[in-house]
């Protein structure tokens, strides 16, 4: 693949002034003019790597969505396949460990991450919290389920406070990562969010 101004290979360069275009101005107003500009290419060859804006977008962050997203699937699926007994015990070290790993990856592609988090309007990306939502919201049945079963049944929760308080949880962790928080500083303030909403829930719960 051929280099330009020595700085890598054309890909890496169209990906290295894509990033610079969308955290700036964010997927929607974001240039395919001046990203390809900025290259020292034409229209015409980046139509080679790419056909669309829509389609470079993806292939910058694609993977990081797709990680974010099935990380959170997976602790979702290993809390709801442990025997019911147990659930109640480590339901706060399941979902803590798959929130530092989250942590942790998004600082490693920190970029691409508050790519998905503040520019990604106009794309499929832009509804990565609401999608988590709602996973979080059926594992919340499913729990109360679960502890009904063992005779600890919760009262009903209004599912429009129900979404609200899920929804300012994500939102409370992903702020740390939009902000460039310190990795320590972010650290420690997600367990102490843990610790807010997990004494939350069981109040809520009335366990």
């Amino acid at each position: 693949m051929c280099k330009i101004n020595g700085n890598g290979t054309t890909l890496e360069n169209i990906h290295r002034a894509a990033k610079a275009e969308f955290l700036e101005k964010g997927y929607k107003d974001a240039s395919l003019r001046n990203i390809v500009k900025s290259v020292g290419m034409t229209t015409g060859a980046f139509y080679g790597y790419y056909k669309s804006k829509e389609e470079l977008f993806e292939a910058i962050v694609g993977e990081h969505y797709e990680y974010i997203r099935n990380r959170f699937i997976k602790a979702q699926q290993e809390f709801a396949e442990l025997p019911a007994a147990r659930q109640p015990e480590v339901m706060s070290d399941i979902s803590g460990i798959c929130m530092y790993d989250i942590l942790h990856y998004a600082y490693e592609h920190l970029e691409e991450c508050k790519l998905i988090l503040v520019c990604s309007e106009g794309t499929k990306f832009a509804g990565l919290i609401d999608e988590m939502v709602e996973i979080e919201v059926e594992g919340t049945h499913a729990y109360q389920e679960v502890l009904r079963k063992l005779g600890r049944p919760s009262p009903h929760i209004d599912p429009s406070l129900e979404h609200i308080l899920i929804t300012g949880m994500f939102h409370t962790f992903f702020e740390l990562i939009i902000h460039e928080m310190p990795l320590k500083d972010a650290e420690n303030y997600v367990r102490e969010m843990r610790a807010f909403y997990t004494a939350g829930w069981m109040k809520i719960m009335g366990q």
